[in-house]
């Protein structure tokens, strides 16, 4: 499984939600809304997810393996910092 295209859809200057990213794999399978999250040390990928009957939120998709987690989690962040980038003003 490869990534073909990360397409960010919004950078989100204010809060602790940093951006929204949408993910394309062999070009054949597209996850949108996955998000950009500041977290206490550091940004981190959070995927798609819906709040179950008692409330807690359940990933709708995710990697398997922490290999692919790490894998997925290095290409969304360095798109969103790409983005940030040339967002910025010369």
């Amino acid at each position: 499984m490869t990534i073909t295209n990360i397409k960010v859809r919004k950078l989100i200057p204010d809060g602790r939600l940093k951006g929204i990213i949408s993910v394309t794999f062999d070009d054949a399978f597209a996850v949108h809304d996955i998000k950009v999250v500041q977290g206490d040390g550091r940004l981190f990928v959070a995927m798609p997810s819906r709040r179950d009957d008692s409330g807690a939120f359940r990933d709708i998709v995710h990697p398997i393996s922490s290999d692919v987690r790490q894998k997925i989690e290095e290409e969304i962040l360095s798109a969103y910092y790409k983005a940030l980038e040339e967002a910025q003003p010369s």
